[in-house]
């Protein structure tokens, strides 16, 4: 079982943690995304109630059996502070059976309103606080300072969005400097910069966001992905279309360090838990 929030997590950092994760259960995160149809597939009613019973049941069937969980928060705060709540409620049930955690929050500012969302989610002893959280980078990969000091304080972890896999993300993403380097490169660089100063085994707590669906992107723009030593959460495995092919095209190179993010193909399984169950190893074979 993960130590209380009230304290670091554990002595490995994040990144070495969800390493080990992925090797015993594979290389797979199960979103947590209670939307109003899945809601209504489970027999459940689209409130802060049927939200906190999709996704404990969701802990309940996987705990101890994937990777990593990953709820999405916007799923929470549109039921007001009771769905927020309920999101302290499923992160607490993720440490109890001491399965990883990410917050996808995708939270970006500056100053102390940046030092803010990262106290909130990654600070010791914040209800919020998971292991890890998304970060969204474009009021400049600096101005995310508090949130990467505070993961190496305490032990957690962020996955910044770096190569996204919708249309509207290329004309910021793909965009070149006066030096040729696109901003998608730019933001995998400055991590790694940040991951070199960390002690660690394989990955730094810095890892980034890239969708397993951008197809030759990667190599097009000239990333250096296994210089990040970070983990590479890849959203689009499943029922976006995302397979081993597509995984292997984007992440030629790093493909150890690569945790696929899958939402709709695994929570259709439910509510049974053997569903749940089966359609999570399902999309483990899926990957090989």
């Amino acid at each position: 079982m993960n130590t209380p929030s009230t304290t670091a997590p554990s002595s490995l950092g994040f990144g070495d943690r969800l390493y080990a994760a992925m090797r015993e259960y594979g290389p797979v995160c199960v979103g947590i995304d209670p939307h109003a149809s899945l809601l209504a597939q489970w027999g459940l009613d689209d409130d802060a109630t049927g939200v906190r019973e999709f996704s404990l049941r969701v802990v309940e069937a996987l705990g101890g059996r994937v990777a990593a969980f990953k709820p999405q928060a916007a799923f929470f705060e549109r039921h007001g502070s009771r769905g927020v709540a309920v999101l302290e409620e499923v992160i607490a049930a993720c440490r109890e059976v001491g399965t990883l955690c990410i917050v996808d929050a995708k939270r970006g500012d500056i100053g102390s309103t940046m030092a803010g969302y990262a106290d909130a989610y990654l600070s010791d002893g914040s209800p919020l606080a998971a292991d890890a959280v998304t970060l969204s980078p474009y009021l400049g990969v600096g101005s995310l300072a508090p949130a990467l000091e505070l993961a190496k304080a305490t032990g957690r972890g962020v996955f910044v969005l770096a190569l996204t896999s919708n249309p509207e993300g290329a004309s910021v993403q793909h965009a070149r400097g006066q030096d040729g380097r696109s901003v998608a490169g730019q933001i995998v660089s400055q991590l790694a910069d940040f991951n070199a100063s960390c002690d660690k085994l394989h990955l730094g707590p810095a890892g980034v966001v890239i969708g397993a669906t951008v197809g030759d992107a990667v190599q097009r723009l000239g990333i250096d992905l296994p210089a990040l030593t970070g983990a590479f959460l890849a959203p689009g495995v499943g029922a976006q279309g995302g397979g081993p092919a597509q995984v292997r095209e984007v992440f030629a190179g790093a493909e150890d360090a690569v945790v696929a993010s899958s939402s709709r193909a695994i929570l259709r399984g439910g509510p049974s838990v053997l569903g749940l169950r089966d359609a999570y190893l399902a999309t483990v074979d899926s990957l090989q």
